[in-house]
C-alpha cells in the first residue's frame, strides 16, 4: 500500500533550509509553532508588511528581497551541508 496512514505523513519532517514569508492578506495563515514542527531547519520566518496570496504579483520587490536575504544567509553559513 502506497499510503500507510495519516500518522505516517505527520511524522515526516522537512530538514532542508527553509524560508517562510507570511503575508498579512493571505487566505490562510500557518502558525509559526506548526511550521516549526514540520520544517525543522527554518532559517527565516518573516511577517511581511503587505501583500497576500499572490505576493509575487502584488509585492514582487518585497518578496524578492526576502528571498535574496534567505539565499544569502544559507550560502554564507553553508546551511545546505549535511550536519555530521
Amino acid at each position: 500500500m502506497l499510503v500507510k496512514s495519516k500518522s505516517y505523513f505527520t511524522r515526516l519532517t522537512v530538514q532542508v533550509p527553509t524560508g517562510i514569508a507570511s503575508f498579512p492578506n493571505e487566505i490562510l495563515h500557518t502558525p509559526q509553532a506548526w511550521a516549526q514542527k514540520k520544517y525543522t531547519n527554518i532559517v527565516s520566518f518573516h511577517f511581511m508588511s503587505r501583500g497576500g496570496h499572490f505576493a509575487a504579483l502584488e509585492e514582487p520587490e518585497l518578496l524578492a528581497e526576502d528571498i535574496l536575504q534567505f539565499v544569502g544567509k544559507v550560502e554564507k553559513e553553508q546551511l545546505w551541508r549535511k550536519k555530521e
